[in-house]
């Protein structure tokens, strides 16, 4: 009935240590979720009575992450200790115990302003954000029922067995505690195939604009998330539907109308195209290929123009690149990240040329870091508008058989030859060996004799 994994080994150790001392503990929120949908929880938190100096106390390798809040992190398990595995996110390592508690006021939108530990499970649940999450289980019953073992207070079960997202107790007020449950709920529902329950959606779409105050980081985290649990086009319809993409992304919802060339999109506009990209983002994919996906076309509105021949957007990959750049600087991206998805932005539309490029030109292209996401996109975006695959084709072909040395081929001669030969080190180096390695890579020349002569007949010593 219950996974055998170390996490669940660790939290059922936990739980026997806490029971066994007087108090109630039991598996609480997300795992509780899963495992009634048959799912494999990615981690195991514990809810409990006793308070956290009581936990501290009981457990020999603990570690504070949130004490102020409740929330003490416990370390079962051999390797790190529990401070490294707070910060490393170890969850073979560690589980998050939280005592019972009521909260205060949130007058920032994401803490309470104070917390009342108190020994009711129930008032314990009836503060957390959606019935789905708000469910107990003690595993250690014995039980041979998944379900008999749940302690619902919320109406939970129901919830999951119905499809449907629902805040617990009234909406808005969960929603003005921590302002980033708007954007989870469009996330579970999306990730779960379920449907906002309307009193839940309509209290998302009077307070979406409260998302401003949510942090950057967290915004993007859930937004990736989105795309990368393998439901992102679900979960943008969501966001559209109920008014947060355009408050968290503007510069996506301005693809909503934006017309294109039929010739080139029956898809239709560049929302449409857009969405279509999003329904092949597979589960677990990288987070920068979900976004330039996401991105790739975000240049498109500003430069819509309808030209006497037919729609145009003159420079929207240029433009593109800017508006996902300053994207990618709001949301606080690493520097590997923003390279990469700006990357798959700037070139994918260079496959139009693949089959007219030089060799020399195809093997640099190869060289952009992570290929195979420009690859990717480049697929993505030809089954979402024209269905055309002979480009993809060609360069997946020509990729797959090129050798790493074919592509980056040790250099047939370097400065120090050129001064050798007796040219003067200057601006012109970096032509003679540009020129050099393209005769290379085209396989023009093949020694470093040849090389030498090649650049004495294009260039004058000085």
């Amino acid at each position: 009935m219950f996974p055998q994994t170390p996490q669940f080994e660790a939290a059922l150790k936990i739980l026997r240590a806490l029971q066994s001392a007087g108090y109630e503990a039991y598996l609480a929120g997300g795992c509780v979720r899963d495992l009634l949908l048959g799912r494999a929880p990615h981690d195991y938190d514990v809810a409990t009575s006793a308070t956290p100096d009581v936990v501290l106390k009981l457990f020999p390798r603990t570690f504070a992450v949130g004490a102020h809040f409740g929330v003490v992190l416990v370390a079962t398990c051999g390797g790190a200790d529990a401070a490294d595995a707070a910060k490393n996110g170890s969850q073979d390592e560690a589980t998050e115990v939280a005592t019972f508690r009521s909260d205060g006021a949130y007058s920032d939108g994401r803490h309470p302003d104070a917390v009342r530990y108190t020994s009711s499970a129930e008032e314990d649940v009836l503060r957390r954000d959606f019935t789905i999450n708000g469910l107990l289980l003690d595993p250690l019953q014995g039980k041979a029922d998944l379900r008999a073992a749940v302690i619902d207070h919320v109406g939970g079960i129901a919830d999951l067995d119905a499809g449907i997202v629902r805040a617990i107790g009234r909406p808005e007020l969960r929603f003005e505690e921590d302002h980033l449950r708007m954007l989870r709920g469009v996330r579970f529902a999306a990730r779960f195939g379920f449907a906002l329950e309307p009193g839940t959606a309509a209290a998302i779409r009077s307070l979406a604009s409260r998302t401003a105050a949510v942090s950057r980081e967290r915004v993007r985290d859930e937004l990736t998330k989105m795309l990368t649990e393998g439901h992102a086009r679900r979960a943008f319809e969501l966001l559209d539907e109920t008014g947060l993409l355009a408050e968290v992304l503007p510069e996506v919802a301005r693809m909503k109308g934006v017309a294109q060339p039929p010739q080139f999109h029956p898809e239709g506009d560049v929302w449409a195209h857009t969405l279509l990209l999003l329904e092949q983002l597979q589960p677990d994919c990288p987070m920068t290929l979900a976004w330039g996906a996401l991105l790739h076309d975000v240049g498109k509105p500003p430069t819509f123009r309808q030209a006497p021949d037919r729609i145009r957007f003159d420079g929207h990959v240029e433009v593109g690149v800017a508006i996902a750049a300053e994207i990618c600087r709001r949301f606080r991206f690493s520097n590997d990240e923003t390279h990469q998805t700006l990357a798959l932005i700037e070139n994918h539309m260079r496959f139009m040329d693949a089959q007219r490029m030089k060799a020399s030109t195809l093997k640099r292209f190869f060289r952009l870091e992570g290929f195979d996401q420009h690859l990717a996109l480049h697929r993505m975006d030809c089954l979402a508008g024209s269905g055309h695959l002979d480009n993809w084709e060609f360069m997946r072909e020509r990729y797959l058989a090129t050798p790493a040395e074919a592509v980056r081929p040790r250099p047939l001669i370097t400065g120090r030859e050129l001064i050798a030969a007796g040219y003067v080190p200057g601006a012109k180096f970096k032509e003679m060996l540009h020129m050099v390695e393209d005769a290379q890579l085209e396989g023009t020349i093949a020694t470093p004799d040849e090389a030498l002569q090649l650049v004495r007949e294009r260039f004058e010593q000085q």
